[in-house]
């Protein structure tokens, strides 16, 4: 439940969605999440303690358990693409 709880606060899958590309500098994933700073700081040490996201040189990235967690949700945007293409729902 901590996790699906954290999965469920504003802004935190947004974050794994810019990041699933690769790593990003605060600034770039500010930009790409179109979040707060003080929003985004505050989901990114959330999502740091609990090993999804970490932080190196190249900037914040998917952890090992950050990759396998964005394997899991994928049937989930399987799901979202069938529902949004058949309730006319634009693509973002």
């Amino acid at each position: 439940m901590v996790a699906l709880d954290a999965l469920g606060r504003r802004g935190a899958l947004r974050v794994l969605w810019e990041l699933h590309h690769g790593p990003l500098n605060f600034r770039a994933l500010q930009a790409a999440s179109e979040m707060n700073p003080g929003s985004l700081n505050t989901r990114l040490k959330e999502l740091r303690a609990l090993d999804i996201v970490g932080h190196s040189g190249a900037g914040y990235h998917l952890t090992d358990h950050g990759i396998s967690l964005m394997g899991a949700l994928k049937p989930l945007q399987a799901w979202a693409d069938d529902w949004a293409c058949r309730a006319g729902v634009p693509a973002e």
